[in-house]
């Protein structure tokens, strides 16, 4: 929940007063379109090794380990359900939706083994970009049927080519 409060807080002081909250990976994001991915497809999974998101372009898919409250999230967010109780991002979707504000893109990049979130957001025809953890940006932009981006080097060396399942003799 402190998270959520957070967020909260950086959104409504970042419109009130003054300049984006804009950090490197946000920026380096916002290069040449060509160096651009659209993701086409996100799945969530349950793995050996925890909850993962899959972001699916070009026949290469890049995991993305989350919590299990972020999987939840992401996969109502997919299917178009919804809970008894909002969940943070349900909840933070609400508020920037009865504001009038709507999430415009989702940058997701990796640092340092890190992956990171750039959320942009238009708010009264200004758009400010949020540092955030990807699993959130990726959650809110479902939320908001906005695009996920990624860079093209990001899909060349994180993705990978999924396995065909083998033929089974019967």
């Amino acid at each position: 929940m402190r998270t959520s409060a957070r967020w909260l807080a950086l959104f409504v002081l970042s419109f009130a007063w003054g300049p984006p909250v804009v950090h490197a990976e946000a920026e380096a994001a916002s290069g040449p379109q060509s160096d651009q991915v659209t993701i086409a497809d996100v799945k969530v999974r349950i793995s050996d090794h925890g909850p993962v998101v899959l972001l699916q372009a070009e026949g290469k898919t890049i995991p993305i380990f989350v919590d299990l409250t972020v999987a939840v999230s992401i996969q109502g967010a997919l299917n178009g359900e919804q809970l008894h109780r909002p969940l943070s991002h349900d909840l933070m979707h609400t508020i920037l939706d009865t504001f009038g504000a709507k999430v415009t893109q989702s940058v997701i990049t990796l640092k340092g083994g890190t992956y990171y979130g750039a959320l942009s957001v238009s708010f009264r025809g200004d758009v400010k970009v949020f540092d955030s953890r990807s699993s959130d940006s990726i959650a809110l932009a479902i939320h908001f049927k906005a695009p996920i981006i990624v860079g093209r080097d990001l899909l060349n060396s994180a993705g990978v080519v999924p396995e065909e399942p083998k033929p089974q003799d019967l």
